[in-house]
Formats: structure tokens, C-alpha cells, sequence
């Protein structure tokens, strides 16, 4: 019954908010529910004499034994052909070589937030979950811990792990990430395993018609309104560019922000201090020209409510001319779709707009190597905390590595000249799948989960020149950005609660002005009357503790 009552939550639908997560812990003290969390790991711990031993002895697949639950968000390259992860050739691999049968709980698409605070709410957790421990759960993880919703991993890292303790210690970067400030391990990481892996979003138009009207790609923020101005006047479009300014992935790296040396949340400044962006000047002049481009119909005014097949099929069929994605699944996605029926279709990418002709933009978006996306947490409802760390670790074995990366030796890479080479069940499938769903059915490489993502997989992802060139349009060479990202910070437990309150607010209301100011139902003029009610709702006391979890993570 246990588990028929934790897929009905995990699959259920629901309008509860992440704010609600401030409150869970069934009433028990933060030492207490801590002590309770660290015991439940000591308990599962075990048998050998030594970790040496241990490890010695141990080897997979595992012995039988009771499923795992694990709750995780899939990708749209995994739904479009597979309505549970577990029924892909690559879950069912996974079981295969870890002795681990699984049992995949999946929120749906775009609700992963409100299906989470629902299972916390309810309090009967799956074994595992994947999840943003980071940004996503109000406090962070250190709170998740002292909530009673995950368990800390120092122990179990040691016994169960040596996978995953050897590549920390060999990373040390990494290690000081991927621990909270008290030094509690609390996840399986997503990394980012080379610098080539960081820079994998940014701007794309259509290259056709630039040929077509003479024009470049554009650079600057002046050109691009000239570029986009002639889609609308001389090809038709109606929405020029296109993106859903409700998916935080691309909200957050938002090329039209950054082009106003700022961004819309917090970010490192050149005095190696936290800021705000959305009440920096740059966003007001930011918002003035997003308006000036809504105005006259040169950015889709359906922006606040449009969601990836929405974006993908006004990009394809005319409707727009630019937007902004991943090269490989939005990108390779839309030439190959396109293509079917206009063979003249083709995409560019664009580098980060700047003010100025020639000018580096000093903001654009690169990620870190651990953002703290798609991690998986072991949670206190897990009775067999050795089995599904054993799980986890894998990932970060040779051999899980490269299962992971590449998937099955034989069917989807075979090895050449000692490299993994993808097959052409991958690059030319049987089926017809574009590139991206047949590498997501036997692989989790183009898309984030707990592993190391290897940057060979990219090389061959990336099969049209298109995609190949992006690494060094959208890189390091676009923007000063990597100087401003934040580090994945935690706040302190006495501290989260006070953030989390603070930031939420502030936060909704951004995100309501922001449009408003967009669609003209605010003036530009309200400006400092919108950045007064943001520091009134305690944005000194937000930045304070960003600042101050800032210095102890360079400290850690």
C-alpha cells in the first residue's frame, strides 16, 4: 500500500507552491530531525570490518532485493517516444548492471515544483529524488537535512562510494561545491566534466533569411533590432523572436538581460560582492527596449505563456525567426523538422548582444561545472540506504561512466581507435528519431542526471556544422559571463528560512513587473517605485545573507 500511495502523489496533480517547504519536519526540532537522519544512515551502514574491505568484497550487479522508488523529472527527448523513464533501453541497462530494479515515479512535464512540495507535504518520500537541493528547495540543502527530508552522506559516502569519494577528492572544486557550509555531503552531483559543456544555450536566427535580406548575423543589441524589425516588415513573421519567459532555464540566461551588464537575479559584481540585478539601472533600460520590440511586434506576445512545442513550432514553420535554445535538442530539433518540407531552412547562432560594435559583453550566460541541477538525494524514507547508494555511485565508475555517456556497447557506441564512437542507432536511427531522443533512450549524456557528463558525448551530438560552431559562438569568447555566475552558495539553517520568505516575494513580484513593464501595463516611469517595494520587501537583508554565504563558501 506504501508505495501505491507514493505513486498516486508523485503522479497526481496539484497547484501547491514550493513556499510551502518552509514549514515541513512534522514539528521536530532541526537537531533532532538531524540527529534522526544522520542515525538512519549510521544504521544502514555496515557489515564489512574496513572500507578496504568492503570495497574489496563488493562488486556488481548487486543481489536481489526490494525495489527502489526514485523520482525524477524526464526530459521531453525521453516523452516523446517512452511514457516512463523505465520502459527506455537505458533504465532497463541500468537495472541490469546494478541488480537494482527501480520503479521511476515521474511528475508531469513542467509541474516538477508543485509535485515535489506535495510529497514533501504528505511526508511518505520516494527512496530517492532528483532534484535542484540548491535553488530549488526553500534554505537549500542543509535545511533539507535538518527537515528531515534528506539524509547526509558523509558516512555513506565513505562505506558505500568509492566511486564517487575518488573523484571528489581528485576535484576538489567540485568536492567544495557539492557540500553544504556546515560540510555535509547531500546529493549525487550533475557535473559538467569539461569547459566545452558549460556554454551549450544561447541566441539562434534564421541564417536563410538573413542571405536572403543581406543582412549579418547580429551583435549588438541596435542590430538585432534591425535584424528582427526586417523578419516582421520583409518575411512576415509575427512573433520575430520567440522563447517562454516562464522557463527559468532560459530566464536565467536571458542574452537580452545580459547585454545590459546585469541579469535578473543574484550575481557575483567586479567587487567580488552579490547583487541584485533585476533593480540595477541595466534592467530598467533592459525593460525600456523589451517594450519599445513588444510595441512594435518584434518579440512573440504570447512570451508569458509559451511552452517548448509552442516555441518549437513557430520557429519551424515561419512564425519566427529567432529564439533562444540548446543546440542539440532545440537547435539539430528544428533544422531536421524544418527541413522535411523547406530544404532551404537554416539556422545560425548568435553570439551575446553587446552595447557597443566590437565591444565583449561583460555579462552572458555560462554555467558551472555543479549548478546543482538534477541532483539525487537519498531521503529519510529510504529503508535500504547502502542499495540505493550503491545505485547512485555506479555513475561515477568507469564502466557507469561510460554507460551513462554512451550507453550500451554493441548497440548504441562501439569503440574506435579507443574512443566511443556513437552508432547509427544513435545518429541515423532505424525509426526516424532525431538525434537527441535516440540518444536519450539509451543514454543520459544530452540530457542533466547524477554523473559526470563527458564532453565526447557533445562532439558527436552536435552532427550538423550548425551545432558544431556553437561552442565557440556562444564560449568564452562571447562574454566576460563566467566572472559573474553564482556559485552553488547555501545559506545556514537559521538563515534559510529568512531567505527563502524574502526571496519568494521578491521574486514573484519581479517576475510580475517585469512582464507588465514589458506589455506596457506599467510605465517605465514606476521604475524606482517597482526597485522601493522590492528593498522594502528586505532585499538588504537577502543580499546580507547571499554575502555572507558567499565568503564561507570561498572559505569551505
Amino acid at each position: 500500500m506504501k508505495k501505491q500511495v507514493k505513486r498516486g502523489i508523485a503522479l497526481a496533480m496539484t497547484a501547491v507552491m514550493t513556499t510551502g517547504l518552509a514549514g515541513c519536519g512534522g514539528g521536530e526540532t532541526a537537531a533532532t530531525t538531524t540527529a534522526a537522519a544522520e542515525s538512519k544512515g549510521a544504521e544502514s551502514s555496515a557489515a564489512s570490518n574496513t572500507e578496504t574491505e568492503a570495497a574489496a568484497e563488493f562488486s556488481y550487479p548487486m543481489e536481489a532485493g526490494e525495489p527502489l522508488q526514485y523520482w525524477v523529472e524526464t526530459t521531453t527527448t525521453v516523452s516523446a517516444n517512452y511514457a516512463n523513464l523505465g520502459d527506455t533501453p537505458f533504465a532497463k541497462g541500468l537495472m541490469e548492471n546494478t541488480g537494482v530494479d527501480i520503479e521511476f515515479l515521474q511528475p508531469p512535464q513542467g509541474q516538477q515544483k508543485e509535485q515535489f512540495s506535495l510529497i514533501i507535504a504528505d511526508g511518505d518520500l520516494p527512496d530517492i529524488m532528483e532534484y535542484n537541493w540548491v535553488s530549488d528547495y526553500p534554505g537549500g540543502p542543509e535545511k533539507a537535512i535538518r527537515d528531515g527530508v534528506i539524509i547526509p552522506l558523509n558516512d555513506v559516502i565513505d562505506q558505500y562510494c568509492p566511486n564517487l569519494k575518488k573523484y571528489l577528492a581528485e576535484n576538489p572544486d567540485i568536492d567544495r561545491a557539492v557540500k553544504t557550509d556546515d560540510g555535509n555531503y547531500y546529493c549525487f552531483p550533475f557535473i559538467r566534466g569539461d569547459e566545452s559543456l558549460l556554454n551549450t544555450i544561447g541566441l539562434m536566427l534564421r541564417a536563410d533569411w538573413l542571405e536572403e535580406l543581406n543582412l549579418e548575423v547580429p551583435e549588438t543589441v541596435d542590430e538585432w533590432y534591425t535584424v528582427l524589425k526586417a523578419f516582421k516588415e520583409e518575411k512576415g513573421a509575427t512573433a520575430p523572436y520567440t522563447f517562454e519567459y516562464t522557463n527559468n532555464q532560459y530566464l536565467g540566461a536571458n542574452p537580452f538581460v545580459a547585454a545590459f551588464d546585469t541579469n535578473y537575479s543574484f550575481y557575483i559584481g567586479s567587487d567580488d560582492q552579490v547583487h541584485f540585478g533585476a533593480v540595477d539601472e541595466g534592467y530598467k533600460e533592459y525593460l525600456e527596449t523589451m517594450h519599445q520590440w513588444y510595441e512594435e511586434g518584434l518579440i512573440d506576445a504570447d512570451i508569458a505563456t509559451m511552452k517548448n512545442d509552442q516555441v518549437s513550432a513557430k520557429i519551424t514553420n515561419g512564425t519566427a525567426g529567432a529564439s533562444l535554445g540548446q543546440a542539440g535538442s532545440r537547435m539539430g530539433t528544428w533544422l531536421a523538422a524544418a527541413q522535411q518540407t523547406n530544404p532551404d531552412y537554416d539556422l545560425v547562432a548568435a553570439p551575446q548582444p553587446s552595447r557597443e560594435k566590437g565591444q565583449k559583453a561583460e555579462f552572458g550566460h555560462v554555467e558551472v561545472a555543479y549548478s546543482g541541477r538534477s541532483s539525487a538525494a537519498i531521503t529519510t524514507s529510504c529503508e535500504d540506504v547502502e542499495r540505493a547508494a550503491r545505485l547512485l555511485d555506479w555513475a561515477y565508475s568507469d564502466e557507469g561512466h561510460m554507460y551513462y555517456n554512451f550507453g550500451t556497447e554493441g548497440v548504441s557506441y562501439t569503440m574506435e581507435d579507443g574512443e566511443p564512437i556513437y552508432t547509427d542507432e544513435i545518429l541515423n536511427n532505424p525509426e526516424g528519431l532525431p538525434v537527441s531522443q535516440a540518444m536519450s533512450a539509451y543514454i543520459r549524456g544530452n540530457y542533466n542526471g547524477p554523473f559526470v557528463q563527458d564532453e565526447r558525448y557533445v562532439v558527436q551530438y552536435y552532427t550538423m556544422d550548425q551545432q558544431k560552431k556553437t561552442p565557440e559562438v556562444w564560449g568564452a569568447g562571447s562574454s566576460n559571463g563566467a566572472a559573474h555566475v553564482m556559485p552553488p552558495i547555501t545559506p545556514t539553517s537559521d538563515e534559510s528560512k529568512e531567505f527563502s520568505t524574502i526571496i519568494n516575494q521578491i521574486n514573484t513580484y519581479r517576475d510580475e513587473m517585469t512582464l507588465k513593464f514589458i506589455f506596457g501595463d506599467a510605465d517605465i516611469s514606476e521604475f524606482d517605485e517597482y526597485v522601493s517595494n522590492i528593498e522594502q520587501m528586505g532585499l538588504e537583508r537577502a543580499l546580507e545573507i547571499q554575502n555572507a554565504a558567499y565568503e564561507r563558501y570561498k572559505t569551505r
